[in-house]
């Protein structure tokens, strides 16, 4: 996999991940061997805002249901790598558990199936730390137990089983990355697709109290969205990966009660407040990456602080034109219930 005319193709490449693989394949080193990049998503979660900038000759959008086999078989052909991050979330999972299933297990199956018949040479499925559920030991590496708690969690499971198995039956060249919880600039706060971090800081900075489900102390691995994809990317590329499953997190974890107070220091509200609710359904109690592995195999480093991190998420909320009242507006705080409309 060498040479100055890679064609890549991305799923979910307009959401917060995805657009940093975008960014790094349009402005970073990998430009130089990559010819074309296809960007494919629904715009269901993603949004091509997150992507414009970077769209021209080189690479190129495509709206496009994954589940759309058709389309899809289309779109591969000619294609070197494989970065799919293409799902519903864990909220969606919890209201809607057959459509999520459909979309991060069954259409991952067809998409490696589609992928190996046109020849990809390398397919990267990007699940998710939630495969594990709530940590039995910490740190938590790549031979921690499987226990999802949620849909969300065990159709990614199931992803990232059928790609190791078209390792195992078929010798089809595929790499497992499990991301531990992203955040940063381009991130959701909005529907279910909502996330505790860009909640948070929303909230404080509109004056509205925070709002933690549950007692506030489950902790979490938080790792910047620009360490993420790095990790993601060289997965592409690297030698020794094939087959393999890796975690990329900081090796660093924080309550959401400290995240809380993170926040509002970081918005300059220290009287922010901080509630709690009911928890909830299927919420993961700890999470703890063990990075090792990915250090070894691709050189991943989690590399920016917590705090460096979410200033530059502020000063991202900062540059947008809506206010934080306006963002506030396409909220949800149960973000896990059935949205009821009236006709």
């Amino acid at each position: 996999m060498s040479g100055n005319s890679q064609r890549v193709l991305i799923t979910g490449g307009a959401g917060m991940i995805g657009s940093y693989l975008v960014e790094a394949l349009a402005t970073g080193e990998q430009r130089r061997t990559v010819s074309e990049t296809i960007v494919v998503d629904n715009l269901v979660n993603g949004r091509r805002e997150n992507i414009a900038e970077f769209l021209g000759a080189r690479i190129c959008f495509e709206r496009v249901d994954i589940r759309d086999d058709r389309r899809m078989a289309e779109l591969l052909r000619g294609i070197d790598v494989v970065f799919h991050l293409a799902c519903l979330g864990v909220r969606h999972s919890i209201h809607s558990p057959r459509e999520n299933h459909e979309v991060n297990a069954t259409a991952t199956l067809e998409l490696l199936r589609l992928a190996r018949e046109a020849g990809v040479s390398r397919f990267v499925y990007v699940s998710s730390s939630e495969v594990y559920g709530t940590a039995r030991s910490v740190p938590m590496t790549e031979e921690h137990p499987t226990f999802p708690m949620t849909v969300y969690g065990s159709s990614k499971l199931a992803g990232d089983c059928y790609a190791r198995a078209y390792w195992e039956t078929y010798r089809y060249p595929t790499v497992v990355v499990r991301p531990f919880n992203v955040y940063g600039p381009r991130c959701h706060h909005e529907g279910d697709s909502g996330e505790v971090i860009p909640k948070f800081m929303l909230r404080a900075i509109a004056g509205r109290p925070m709002i933690a489900f549950g007692d506030g102390t489950q902790r979490r691995d938080f790792t910047y969205v620009g360490d993420t994809a790095r990790g993601i990317l060289t997965a592409g590329w690297a030698a020794g990966v094939v087959g393999e499953t890796i975690n990329l997190g900081s090796g660093r974890e924080v309550s959401i009660n400290e995240l809380g107070r993170l926040v509002a220091e970081i918005v300059e509200r220290p009287g922010a407040r901080l509630e709690h609710a009911a928890p909830r359904p299927g919420d993961v109690l700890r999470l703890l990456a063990d990075s090792s592995k990915a250090r070894l195999l691709v050189g991943f480093e989690a590399t920016t602080p917590m705090t460096e991190g979410l200033r530059k998420l502020r000063d991202w909320y900062r540059s947008l034109p809506q206010t934080p009242e306006e963002l506030l507006q396409r909220e949800l705080e149960r973000n896990w219930e059935p949205v009821r409309r009236c006709d």
